[in-house]
Formats: structure tokens, sequence, C-alpha cells
């Protein structure tokens, strides 16, 4: 049926256009031959084509243009004819014979554009004469297109003033109330298209009505563009009149539209000047128009006037644009009671827009509008329409995008309200929002209540909310947020230490609440913030202090203590294991002694205990080793009870390489240079032959498991053992003899030479160890003498 529809259209047009052309052909013959007569009868045959009904505004656009085209060219005739002498008011006159009203309306405009240029009579009254009677056509579509091109026609011939054609005082007034008039009568012929025909063909009707919204719409495009047509003329008479009109059409497609039409084509210093009776007539708009679009409009371009110059914003203060627009927002939403939440929502977010470009320094507005915001949304279930969500994501950005400072939004009482009415998922999204806004602009939170109003806002992050397990999340989105939150941890910073422990106390009492899957992201950053604080309190003594006492660093320390524990219930022991060892090694220069040996003995509990995979022992047991050479707090019997563990945990672990290098290892934990007291070269010697021991055992073993086949790759044991012996007897150690080093280089080349399979590797390594020594040698000095007795 639509195929048949179309069809038949088309061959209507092209019947049209065919008799269109024949009459064109004959009027061009007939002016050619100076005969206006014929020529204006065959014109008005021509123009006869635009009575058709059949035509969709598409179509017959078509046949206008070509009507146009052929019209311009009969008005250039006409203009000369009157310059040989034919009198204009007989022509006028004339065309007012022609047989049917459509055609002779368009001779008459035409006619009527030659009469005005002529001046032999004022343009306000041949446009007064014109726009009276092309009432006589009152078919929609055919009025429509009638009056559009007289609006054409006319447009350069409006009595404005300095133009040609301005008469007396009130000229001005003349060409608006032309414009004014016509623009009434199209609009009215517009709005009745919408009843013409059958109820099912609705829709139809409203696409083709939308197709001539343009024609009604160049009027006011018209209007703006009449030079006399000052503030005063707009305010008094030009806008009441187009509000009124819009108004009482009670039409969603003519309202929206030309109020859209209206804030577009008027300046910015009208609408600023005219706000009030501008949005007074908002309420008043049929309940389904699209209000929210055109206020946002009218915000946008209020907002881009204010930031044009900054003279203009006393005019804005003056006028008390944001209260006006703040209580015509409140009174659309109130009118339109079926107005969608995002619909709401969209308002606030075009409003705080405006506040924000326009009175950034006044938080108490823009804090109105997120306050305007929950009052909408208080009573509704949380969120969960996307377009929603989004809209308000947008409001809560905005500020921060405006101030790039958190602080400043955290001064908003109505911004966590508003947070709260996201559900769990934007919530979050919202809460990576702001710690990417703080890490962007390099901000850091100085204070405890600040630092509390923040993790209120991000508690989405920080813990479950409502009851919404962890384990739905994707473990990669999980792993970013978790890790968002840690780098936020750093950028909380205060020089008062008072003030600083209290921030630390405020962070650990909500990611402590977080939950065991959160903590091994969260404690870290919280431990290493804390040892800064320490740091900066080294050498400060005392007991435990009470909460309001000043921080010390022994108050700080346990409160450490009690934060890595927290990590057992993850599980996660290595971690807390590394923790511990860094909380210890922070101790060295606040000469706590009792507290180090305290995070070392749960790090040996946590070894002893939890520490289960052999990976996981080697690993832990290099850290401790590591971080307790580096100890200089201990006295003498608490450094060999924790030394004389570290040998023993090394001297067991599961695999013998593993060993070797563990008790090597501690050979450093007996010769200390920045220690004067730690320098035990007996104890150094029995950890190295205890790790040649174990080499030698670990290749005994290889070689029964491999039947006598090659273990060369455990040689590269004997050759790191060489380097120890190497670095000590350079340091010093007097146990350590040339004689030691070179019966184990001898021991090294023997099994080397014994070897069936090269190990290019420990090849390297022992040729490259061998250099050095010829290396010293060759440099003298007393260190070229130690070196002496020892062949390479």
């Amino acid at each position: 049926m639509i195929a048949d529809g179309v069809e038949d259209e088309e061959k209507w047009l092209a019947e049209g256009i065919a008799g269109f052309q024949q009459n064109a052909f004959y009027m061009h013959r007939a002016l050619d031959s100076n005969n206006l007569r014929d020529a204006l009868k065959y014109c008005a045959q021509m123009l006869s084509e635009l009575r058709t009904s059949r035509l969709s505004p598409h179509k017959y656009y078509d046949l206008y243009m070509r009507a146009f085209d052929e019209l311009r060219k009969l008005e250039m005739f006409m203009k000369e004819e009157t310059k040989r002498g034919c009198s204009v008011i007989d022509l006028y006159e004339l065309v007012q014979h022609a047989g049917n009203i459509l055609p002779r309306l368009y001779l008459l405009c035409t006619v009527g554009s030659v009469y005005i240029k002529s001046k032999e009579a004022p343009a306000k009254d041949i446009l007064k004469d014109l726009v009276e009677m092309c009432r006589g056509v009152q078919h929609p579509v055919r009025g429509l297109f009638l009056r559009s091109y007289l609006s054409q026609v006319s447009r350069d011939k409006l009595p404005d003033i300095g133009s040609e054609y301005e008469g007396d005082a009130d000229t001005v007034m003349d060409a608006v109330e032309f414009v004014l008039q016509n623009f009434t009568e199209m609009n009215k012929l517009w709005v009745r298209m919408q009843h013409q025909g059958p109820v099912r063909e609705k829709e139809k009707r409203e696409k083709e009505r939308s197709e001539l919204r343009d024609l009604v719409g160049k009027n006011l495009h018209v209007l703006s563009q009449i030079e006399g047509v000052d503030l005063d003329m707009y305010k008094d008479t030009v806008l009441p009149r187009i509000l009124e009109q819009v108004v009482n059409c009670k039409d969603e497609l003519a309202q929206y539209y030309l109020m859209d039409c209206v804030i577009q084509v008027f300046p910015d210093e009208y609408h600023l000047q005219t706000l009030e009776t501008l949005l007074g007539a908002c309420p008043q708009l049929q309940p389904n128009v699209d209000i929210k679009t055109v206020l946002s409009g009218l915000m946008d371009r209020l907002s881009n006037y204010a930031v044009s110059s900054a003279e203009v914003l006393p005019e804005f203060l003056q006028v008390e644009a944001f209260a006006k627009l703040s209580n015509a927002i409140g009174k659309v939403i109130e009118a339109q009671v079926d107005m969608p939440v995002v619909g709401a929502i969209t308002l606030y977010v075009s409003l705080l827009t405006f506040t924000l470009r326009v009175h950034p320094d006044r938080l108490d507005y823009v804090d109105q509008v997120l306050g305007a915001c929950v009052t909408k949304l208080t009573g509704k279930p949380r969120l969960e329409d996307s377009t929603a969500t989004k809209q308000v994501v947008a409001l809560l950005s905005a500020p921060l995008e405006k101030y790039n400072d958190i602080v400043t939004a955290l001064k908003l009482s109505n911004y966590p309200r508003v947070m709260d009415h996201l559900d769990n998922a934007t919530n979050k999204v919202m809460a990576v929002v702001i710690i990417q806004s703080i890490m962007k602009n390099n901000t850091y939170i100085s204070t405890a209540d600040k630092v509390e109003a923040l993790f209120e806002l991000i508690k989405g992050l920080i813990k479950d909310l409502d009851g919404s397990p962890v384990e739905e999340l994707d473990e990669e989105d999980f792993k970013e947020e978790q890790n968002s939150v840690a780098h936020l941890i750093h950028m909380l910073y205060n020089d008062d230490p008072e003030e600083m422990l209290k921030i630390i106390c405020t962070v650990r009492t909500h990611i402590l609440a977080g939950g065991p899957k959160r903590l091994p992201f969260t404690v870290p950053p919280l431990i290493f913030s804390a040892l800064k604080l320490v740091r900066r309190l080294q050498g400060q003594e005392g007991e435990v202090a009470g909460e309001d006492e000043p921080a010390t660093p022994k108050k700080i320390f346990q409160l450490l203590h009690q934060t890595i524990e927290a990590l057992l219930s993850v599980p996660a022991p290595e971690l807390a294991l590394r923790l511990y060892l860094q909380c210890a090694e922070a101790t060295n220069d606040c000469d706590l002694e009792p507290i180090s040996y305290e995070f070392f003995t749960q790090a040996f509990i946590l070894y002893e205990e939890e520490v289960a995979d052999s990976k996981a022992q080697v690993t832990a047991i290099h850290l401790i080793i590591g971080t307790l050479q580096r100890m200089n707090v201990f006295g003498v019997e608490n450094r060999d009870t924790l030394t004389h563990k570290a040998t023993g945990y090394s001297a067991k672990l599961l695999k013998k390489p593993d060993q070797c290098r563990a008790v090597y290892a501690c050979s450093h934990l007996f010769w200390v240079d920045e220690q004067e007291g730690v320098k035990d070269g007996e104890r150094v010697l029995l950890c190295l032959k205890r790790a040649l021991r174990i080499a030698n055992a670990a290749q005994q073993q290889m070689a029964n498991v491999t039947r006598g086949s090659s273990s060369s790759g455990l040689v590269t044991l004997f050759i790191e053992i060489l380097n120890k012996y190497l670095y000590f007897f350079e340091k010093g150690n007097p146990q350590i003899s040339s004689a030691a080093i070179q019966g184990l280089i001898e021991l090294i080349t023997t099994e080397m030479q014994s070897d069936t399979t090269s190990d290019p590797s420990a090849e390297a390594f022992f040729a490259s160890t061998l250099r050095y020594i010829q290396f010293q040698k060759q440099k003298g000095g007393a260190m070229g003498e130690k070196y002496e007795p020892i062949k390479v």
C-alpha cells in the first residue's frame, strides 16, 4: 500500500511538472513578444498547478521552487515595463482579475514587490494589503507556501530604520506588525495541519509538519534582523506577541519549535533583560513539550554570553538570573507532573552548568541546585535508568571539573546526598571520577574532617553497599578500583604530625571496615603513609599516648602492628611479613628496640606458621636476612637471637641450592661495615663453610639421582661462594685466607674439568671471577699484595 502511494505521488508530481513547464513555455514566449497580458494569463495557469492537494509537502516544495524561479523572472520583466512607462498601479489591479485565488495572490505578491520598489505608494500600505488578502487561502500547505513567498519577496522591502522604504515615525512598528501578522497566520495554518485527514495518519502528518517548520520560523528570523527592533520594542511588543501565539496554539510541536526559535534568533542581551517574561511562558506550555531541551538551550546561550565578556556579569546579578531560572525550573517540574526523573535532572545539570560558568564563586548557588535535585529524587527508588544515572554523574562531575579541587566539592552539603541516590555500580563510577580528579589536579586532603567527608563520598569503593557481595565484581575491575583507593591514600597529607595521625586513624577505621578482600590493596599504602610520619618524628621518646596526646613514633608503631594483624584475616601472610619488616626497619632511627624486636618476632611467627610455599619461603627468608643486616638498634643478645633464628631457618629450606644461598647470605649478618661491634670473622667463616658443605651435598645428591651424569649446574653454587670469600677477604676478615680462596678456585677448576657437559653460564661466571682476581693483583698497593699469593 505504501509503495502504491509513493508511485501515485510521483505520477501526480510528474503531471504537475508537465503542465507547469508547458504554461511556463507559453509565458516566456509571451514575455519575449512583450505581451504582458498573455504572459500573466499563462503564468496564472502555471500557478494553478500549486492548487493541488495530492502532493506531500516535500513534493509540493519542488513545484513551489519552480514557481518561485518563474515569478522572479516575471518580476524582473514587470520592473522593466514600469521603467518604460507601464503603470504599476494598473498592473496591481490587473493581476487581481485572475480567475483562481491562489494564482491571483502569488501574482499580487509579485506585483506588490514591484509596486513597493517603485515607491509610488508607502510600503506599509502595500504590505498591509498583501498580508490581509493572503487570508483568502486557508488550506494549510498552500497557505503556508503562499505566505512564505510573501515573506521572501518582502524581507528586503520592509520600512525599517535606515531602509530606502522608511516612512514616518511609526515605520518600524509597521514593519514589525506586518511580520508578526504573517507569522501569526502561518502558525495557525501550520497547527491546523494536524487536524487534516484521518486519525490513523496522524504520525505521517506530524512528520510533514516537522518538514514545514522552517517556513514558520523564518518570520522570527526576519523579526530579529529588523534594525529598529531595540530592547524596549522587543520587551514591550515583539516577545509578548510571539509568546501569546506560542502559548495559545496549544500544540506541542509548535510550542517546542517556536520557543527554541525565539532563543536561537534573538540576541543574548535581550534574553537576559526579558528573562522573567520568557520563563513565565514555560509552565504554560503543553505537558509533553520537551521543555528541558528548550531551557537547556537558553541557559547554554546565557552562560556563553556571560563568559564572553566580564563586563556583562553585573547584568546577570542585576536581573537575578539564577533566582529566576531556578524558580522557573521548579515551576516547570511542578507543572509537568509526568516529567520523568531524567528530564528534571537534565534541567538541573543545565542550571548547574550555568551557575558554575556565571557564578563560580557562589557555592551556595551550587549547593542549592544539588539540594533541589535531592528533593526531586527523595522518595523515589535508587536510579537504575542508564540515561538518568549518566545525568546524575554529569551533575556531580561538573563541580569537580570547574573547581579542579575536591576540597571545594566537600564543602557542598548536598553533594553526598545526591550520590546516595545512585545505584551501587554508578556510585562506584562516581567515586572513581572523584579520585581521578584528585590525582589529576594533585590535590592533597589535609584534615581528618575532610578525609572523613571524602571517604563518605567514595564509600562504594571502600566497603560493600547494601550487602552487595564483592564476588559479583569482575576481578580486573575490582583490582583497578582498589588500586585507585591506594593511590588516594598517598594524597592525604598534613605538615602537622598530630593532624596527620588523625588522618591515618580516620583512614584506618574506614579501610578495616572494607572486608578482607580489600585489605591487601589498602593496608600497604596506609602503612607507608604512617612510616613517612614516623620519619618526621624520628628521635621522639615517650610512652603510648592517649588520643589527645602528641603523636609519637611508639604510638604509631603500635597502631601499625594492630593494622598489619588485620591482614591475617585475608589471609595474606607474605604481605603481612613484608610490612612487619618495613616497620622493623623504620624503628632503626627511633631507638625503639623492644618494638623492633616484636616486629621481627611477628615476621618469624608468620614464616613458621603461615608461609608454606617453598618459593615463598625462599623469598621471605632473604627479606628477613636483608632487613636484619641493616638493623643497628639491637643489643648483642637480641641480635644473636634473631641471627640464630635466620640461619636456622635458612638451613631448613626445602631445596639444597636454596639452603646454600640462604646460608651464605647469613654470613653478612656477622660482618657489617657500618656497625663496629658486628664483625665476627669466625661466624662468617662458619656460614661459608656450611654453605660449601650444603653445596657439596647437593652435588652428591644430584649425582646419585642422575647416576653419575653431569651436575654442572650446581658448580655455580661454588662460584657464588667463592665470590663471598673474595668479598670478606677484601673487607679484612682475618679468618678468610688466600689459601682458602686458592683451594676453592682449584676445587671449582677440577669440578668443571671433570664435567662431561659444559655450562656456558657457569664458565662465563667463573672466568669473570678469575679476571677480577687478576685485576686486583695488577692494581698494586695493599690490595695487590693481599691478592698476590692467589694463583689463577
